[in-house]
């Protein structure tokens, strides 16, 4: 009830509620007396901000994927000069789909047309670069005259049938065949290394995509097609991608638009609404060009959980001002009151958001980090825009006085109203321990299912692009016909200066790549080893017999210098073994990890050590490592926040039980679902775990606050819960299903990624919203309340003296 206590009065002219202006908090009294004030610094702040969005930019970088400060990483920052960028690569394929040989003048013009355009791509590490006619693609052989080598293609090459076999043999000669050239004859590929990193220009990945597709659409005919495959097209994809969730956000806004006017039939509270929850999209874009950050592929989803929570907190705010209104308020009495009654409550939810966000922080990776400090910005925007001016412009607007009563006549009817009719059953013990018995159950059975969730990819490819995505089938392709594959783990074995040919080392390194063999998942390997059995082959005329590791140090020695670059430095302290896997799946990853690991334990080498690990395989191992031990470490975080939070909020454990048992079951379930769908954890879907904590508290902080504000007032449970329904949970129900409605838009989007989102996020709104109106009293009556079977009786149409008390 309100009271004098409460600054409230009758007017003495027109039967309306008002409030004592000196009444309230002293924000509540900074805020509502200075509104003019705030509408203006709020506009200027829009109009600013929106001008800065506009310099706002979607990119990515290979180093801000990855965990620079994993020792594996570290391995590979500290050789990074000698691996020439073996972790980012470009891999394009021209392949005649007639199914004739590549050994065709016209193939091989259109192989050289490519081959340049490539090369000078930005970004590209050209003296790395590798083609059938890069002059670096050399053929050896050993002939009555001793040692001979030379360019595959050489400067005498005139595409005559006589250039073309000798073309032919010096491929056989080369090696190259299932590497540069596959294995049918069909295609050959071009490899180019991308700089990105310290001491590089950044690389515009969307601008390079957009490059490789002029390529792609300039050569290929109707006998020939270009293949595209590497992390930069990935990401070029992704961005692109991006551009066309933004139709899927305006969407998401039209629906939730749709959704609150059928719910209000107030169009201008509903304008408010959704627009102070865009204008907090506005504020958090505009800020990052300012602070000198860019929009990520993966952290795309960020402005809409923005509009997403802010529009549920705006719709609290619109539904209390309304009923107040009904009541006979005026508008700056009704949204003052719903500012005293709300903010507080809003406050905290917003500050668990926040929380849930920042958590993130603790994973030491940077597109993480970046995501977090994005997220966190936006949530703490939303304070101001949807907990402090939509408030104000509500006092300014008000409502229609129509909708006004319309809400009022639906909330004094909570008791007649079937749902809120089966949704008071929890608040009596016998349903009560039954609906706790079943979410134990469910609980247990979510858990079971969500061991089975895998840490990193489970499909191979690109598992963010659909499965039939014109990437996943290129990279099908160059699995299907070439040995290497574009998931490569590198092994580094250091030695002293001039020591890398020691007869010891190469012995070693011949029983790791033998060992690795063996491994399924593992398609082949190459190191400096297996380049010198090559060459004793070589000097026997090429008999096979004699493909063996001769234990001649003085054979031995030369091959420091003749090996190519991809295999040992010019100072011999550093060669790598190249191991070449079917996948990248976090199975295959773990197991030949672990298979190396056991194997450096086993075989102590005098003067060497294996070093682990580089390639994007071994820098992908690295990733899943960190997220693995992350991902428990962040709940462990969010939950200890979000208690601590909460217990600042209601000061009593028993309230804390109530809002955090149904967040855990959210977060089983959600495994649970990201089990059954295939989806793993990794850099991508990490955040969304993190997030269904964070978003979830929502619900339960406002129906928490207003059941018990009325619980103190002496109500049973079955009329606080009733009256809580009637002033939150209504509103509660509306955002829940209206959010997770505009979120499974994004099943439609062409990347899985956000499909997936889309699918994860609806589900945890969905759960959460359930959890909030079934659990929570459920948990009330067994903790907050005695026995509440009583019957409950039927609340008094609300009158103009009667109100939700102040919190």
């Amino acid at each position: 009830m309100m009271t004098e206590s409460d600054g409230l009065r009758v007017g003495a002219s027109e039967d309306t509620l008002r409030l004592d202006p000196r009444s309230g908090t002293w924000l509540e009294r900074l805020v509502f007396n200075n509104r003019v004030a705030i509408l203006v610094v709020c506009a200027l702040i829009t109009l600013g901000l929106g001008v800065q969005m506009t310099r706002l930019t979607v990119n990515a970088s290979y180093e801000r994927m990855i965990p620079v400060d994993h020792p594996f990483i570290q391995t590979y920052m500290d050789n990074r000069a000698d691996l020439a960028s073996q972790g980012n690569v470009l891999r394009v394929i021209v392949e005649r789909t007639d199914g004739g040989s590549i050994l065709d003048p016209a193939y091989l013009q259109t192989v050289q047309k490519v081959n340049d355009a490539v090369y000078l791509l930005p970004g590209v590490n050209r003296p790395y670069m590798m083609s059938i006619w890069t002059p670096n693609t050399r053929w050896l052989a050993v002939t009555e005259e001793g040692l001979e080598g030379g360019e595959v293609i050489d400067s005498k090459f005139d595409g005559s049938p006589a250039a073309m076999a000798r073309l032919r043999l010096n491929i056989e000669r080369s090696g190259q065949i299932g590497r540069l050239v596959a294995t049918d004859w069909q295609s050959s590929l071009i490899l180019a290394p991308l700089n990105d990193g310290a001491g590089h220009p950044r690389i515009d990945y969307r601008q390079l995509s957009q490059k490789l597709e002029e390529i792609r659409a300039t050569h290929s005919t109707g006998v020939i097609r270009v293949r595209v495959v590497g992390f930069a097209k990935i990401v070029g994809d992704m961005i692109d991608g991006a551009v066309q969730v933004l139709t899927f956000f305006a969407f998401a806004v039209l629906i939730s638009m749709a959704v609150v006017y059928w719910y209000t039939r107030c169009a201008r509270s509903t304008v408010l609404v959704v627009a102070c929850s865009l204008a907090a999209v506005v504020w958090q874009l505009g800020l990052l060009p300012l602070l000198g950050l860019e929009l990520d592929p993966y952290s795309t989803l960020v402005p809409f959980l923005v509009f997403a929570i802010g529009m549920s907190h705006g719709s609290q705010k619109m539904n209390g001002v309304m009923q107040d209104i009904g009541r006979g308020a005026d508008r700056l009495t009704a949204a003052r009151l719903t500012f005293r009654r709300l903010f507080f409550a809003g406050f905290a939810a917003l500050v668990c958001d926040t929380v849930g966000f920042a958590v993130l922080l603790i994973i030491k990776i940077e597109v993480i980090r970046e995501l977090a400090l994005t997220a966190s910005l936006g949530v703490t925007i939303l304070v101001f825009t949807n907990l402090i001016l939509l408030p104000v412009l509500l006092s300014v607007t008000g409502v229609s006085p129509a909708a006004a009563q319309r809400s009022l006549r639906d909330s004094t009817d909570a008791g007649g109203n079937a749902a809120w009719r089966f949704l008071d059953l929890f608040t009596r013990r016998g349903w009560a321990v039954g609906a706790l018995a079943a979410s134990l159950a469910v609980a247990g059975g979510g858990w079971v299912v969500a061991k089975g969730v895998q840490i990193g990819d489970i499909d191979p490819g690109a598992p963010e692009l659909r499965r039939d995505s014109r990437y996943n089938l290129d990279n099908a392709y160059l699995t299907a016909r070439y040995a290497t594959s574009t998931d490569t783990l590198i092994l580094l074995v250091a030695t002293p200066a001039e020591k890398c040919t020691d007869y010891g080392v190469l012995a070693t390194i011949d029983a790791l790549e033998w060992r690795l063999r063996q491994e399924p998942g593992v398609a082949t390997t190459a190191s400096l080893s297996s380049f010198a059995r090559l060459m004793t082959q070589l000097g026997a005329e090429g008999n096979p017999k004699w493909f063996e590791l001769t234990p001649n140090q003085a054979a031995l020695n030369p091959l420091s210098g003749t090996a190519p670059l991809e295999f040992v430095n010019r100072a011999c302290t550093l060669s790598q073994v190249r191991v070449s896997l079917l996948d990248h799946k976090a199975a295959t990853l773990k197991r030949v990890i672990g298979v190396v690991q056991g194997f450096i334990a086993d075989n102590p080498t005098p003067g060497a050590r294996i070093l682990l690990a580089a390639g994007n395989s071994g820098i992908e191992a690295a990733t899943n490592m960190v997220v693995e031990e992350a991902s428990r470490d962040m709940l462990y975080w969010v939950y200890g926040a979000v208690t601590l939070l909460c217990f600042v909020t209601f000061r009593s454990w028993r309230a804390v039980v109530c809002a955090i048992l149904p967040l855990v079951l959210t977060s089983i379930l959600a495994e649970a679902l990201m089990a059954e769908l295939g989806i793993g954890v990794k850099v991508a879907t990490l955040p969304v775990i993190a997030l269904g904590v964070g978003i979830g508290v929502d619900y339960a902080l406002y129906i928490i606050s207003i059941l018990r504000v009325h619980l103190k007032t002496g109500a049973s449970l079955s009329t606080a819960y009733l009256e809580t329904l009637r002033f939150t949970g209504r509103v509660v129900l509306l955002t829940g299903v209206t959010l997770a409605v505009a979120v499974a838009t994004w099943i439609l989007s062409p990347i899985k990624f956000q499909a997936d989102m889309g699918v994860l996020l609806a589900f945890c709104f969905l759960v959460n919203m359930a959890g909030a109106l079934i659990l929570v009293p459920a948990l009330a009556s067994v903790l907050l309340v005695g026995d509440s079977h009583h019957a409950t009786p039927r609340p008094t149409p609300l009158t103009k003296d009667a109100s939700v008390p102040a919190a």
